[in-house]
């Protein structure tokens, strides 16, 4: 099927617009401002925690985001963020853009704003952003060259049917993410009741001793965990590789890894904790678990900026969630030294760290409680990189009129 094409400004109604900037005494409260961290983390910006900033009435009738609003990546370090779109959804309440990003609102008497969406984020919609990127040090498109692009335009019956049938996807994947931080959130304030507050199952009957329950003693956090665990493997093998942007800042699932010899770098295994080390990653929170090696395969490496946590005598699962607790993450952060922008934690912080070591009965009891939710973790996270794969798959099928819908 060969679909008309057009300059993608004709499909406006109105100007395309860059967002705000303002100074650092006008964050921290006010309205809702979509930065470029949730045009990397988000396909659908809406609902999702963000930063504030202090606008006034007619800046925020300028700069409002609405339902069905486009949002692309202005100007990025990396090149995969120049042009990046995501599409505003779930939009709660009043919400502005920062000046890094391009905000175009669609004529819905001629576009369907969710068909656009994916089509820039198909081969075909990529290649034409791709056409437009510019810059060396910071990649960047302008919105001039972005509202003159040909695009291809359908019927907006076809627009319609084909982004009910994406939106079937990730509605799922919208699905498992929520379950997922929910799971999540549960391991965690377990961690928190048991660990910290010291409130596990059976406390109120255990006599205390130095400000501690009986069986319970303070101890350095390196006594607890290895950060430098030895992992066999065979030189000059291929096995799967974790890079840095393969960990969440917000959740234990690491991305599908990619494949290399092992040479430097991380190695670890099943249940092994990994931490960022390096600023930025470390302080916007970069840690997850091992979860996705086999029996065939049980062995991986990854970044040279991360710090393997390996258990000695606690359970993988109480390593963790202590990695994700805050005071041990303010801990690691003040530890961290060196050049600007390079700053990286100090190994003797796990030294000076100081923990609390549960009885082997207590841990047995927590990993009872968490492993289940561990796994389920990891289920659902097959399932949506499954219905990914189907997805991504399916749109440029869609996409170039290979598929009537």
């Amino acid at each position: 099927m060969t679909w008309t094409k057009a300059p993608f400004q004709s499909l406006f109604s109105e100007p395309s617009r860059n967002g705000v900037y303002k100074s650092r005494d006008h964050h921290g409260s006010g309205v809702k401002v979509i930065n470029m961290g949730e045009l990397f983390a988000h396909d659908r910006i809406g609902c999702q925690e963000m930063a504030r900033l202090q606008m006034t009435d007619q800046e925020l009738l300028k700069a409002a985001v609405v339902d069905g609003d486009l949002l692309f990546g202005r100007r990025s370090l990396v090149e995969e963020g120049a042009g990046r779109c995501a599409l505003a959804w779930g939009i709660d309440e009043p919400t502005v853009f920062e000046s890094s990003i391009i905000r175009v609102r669609l004529n819905r008497e001629v576009a369907t704003p969710a068909f656009y969406f994916y089509y820039f984020r198909s081969p075909v919609g990529r290649a034409r952003i791709r056409s437009i990127v510019g810059g060396a040090t910071v990649k960047g498109i302008r919105g001039s060259d972005l509202q003159r692009i040909e695009v291809d335009r359908p019927p907006l019956a076809v627009q319609e049917r084909i982004a009910r049938r994406l939106n079937c996807f990730d509605d799922l994947l919208g699905a498992n993410r929520r379950r997922i931080a929910l799971l999540e959130e549960s391991a965690r304030l377990l961690y928190r009741e048991w660990f910290v507050n010291l409130r596990f199952r059976g406390h109120e009957l255990l006599p205390m001793a130095q400000a501690l329950p009986a069986g319970w003693s303070r101890k350095p956090l390196s006594a607890l965990i290895d950060t430098g665990p030895k992992t066999l493997h065979e030189k000059g093998k291929t096995y799967p590789f974790v890079p840095m942007q393969a960990l969440s800042e917000t959740s234990m699932v690491i991305d599908q890894p990619g494949e290399r010899p092992i040479s430097g770098g991380a190695k670890f295994q099943n249940l092994d904790t990994l931490l960022a080390r390096i600023t930025p990653c470390l302080e916007n929170g970069k840690t997850g678990i091992v979860q996705f090696l086999s029996d065939d395969v049980p062995v991986a490496s990854g970044s040279t900026e991360f710090i393997v946590m390996r258990s000695k005598v606690v359970s993988p699962y109480w390593v963790y969630c202590l990695a994700r607790d805050l005071s041990f993450r303010e801990h690691a952060i003040r530890s961290m030294a060196g050049a600007d922008g390079r700053q990286r934690v100090n190994p003797k912080c796990f030294d000076t760290y100081m923990t609390l070591q549960p009885p082997a009965l207590i841990l047995k009891d927590f990993d009872a409680v968490v492993e289940p939710i561990f796994q389920q973790v990891q289920v659902l996270a097959r399932q949506s990189r499954a219905l990914t794969k189907a997805r991504d798959e399916l749109l440029p099928k869609l996409m170039s009129g290979a598929i009537r819908v």
